[in-house]
């Protein structure tokens, strides 16, 4: 779960107080690198892109209204400058928008078959699941930072759920000593913050 500043620090920072602005970074620089980091699948270019993000949410900060949780607006940001920053890529490199393959989470615990199966959901599937699972927003949050309706982020989080159940309950992909009646439910992807 990603924690909330107290208004006045997000107040202090939009009047160009820097010490609350770097509060604000302490506060989200390690959450959406690791958003972003499985986003992209990239450490190295989630990081530039974290560096973009904080950027354009320093030259923001003033217009944010209070109207959602700051947690879900940053996210908003982070989103839309990794979007940004794919098309950009694409456009320079002129090839074909490819899914990018996940990063390793880093946690205890997890297998290389999960990290398969997270790589193996679409894109708007696997956003979805991330925000809700591993960044621990709620399904209004995350409707929000995606711009959608609560209805369809709940349906992508039901199919990834399912797609990562079907992956992982495979014979070919269980690790070593697993059965197929062991399933993959929330509370292994859930485990990860």
């Amino acid at each position: 779960m990603v924690n909330e500043p107290d208004p006045a620090v997000i107040r202090a920072a939009a009047k160009g107080d820097t010490a609350a602005f770097s509060e604000l970074i302490r506060l989200y620089q390690e959450p959406v690198w690791r958003y972003l980091t499985r986003y992209t699948g990239d450490p190295h270019l989630a990081e530039d892109i974290a560096q973009d993000t904080f950027v354009k949410l320093h030259r923001r900060i003033g217009s944010y209204k209070f109207r959602s949780k700051f947690s879900t607006w940053v996210f908003s940001i982070a989103r839309n400058t990794a979007i940004d920053s794919h098309r950009s890529t694409v456009r320079r490199e002129r090839l074909p928008d490819v899914a990018p393959r996940p990063a390793p989470l880093g946690e205890p615990g997890l297998s290389v078959e999960i990290d398969e199966a997270i790589a193996s959901l679409s894109p708007k599937l696997r956003e979805s699941l991330l925000l809700v699972e591993v960044l621990g927003l709620r399904y209004r949050e995350v409707a929000d930072v995606l711009d959608l309706p609560i209805g369809t982020v709940k349906s992508r989080v039901f199919h990834a759920r399912s797609e990562l159940t079907t992956f992982l309950t495979d014979t070919d992909s269980l690790p070593k000593g697993h059965t197929e009646d062991e399933g993959f439910g929330p509370s292994v992807v859930g485990g990860v913050s």
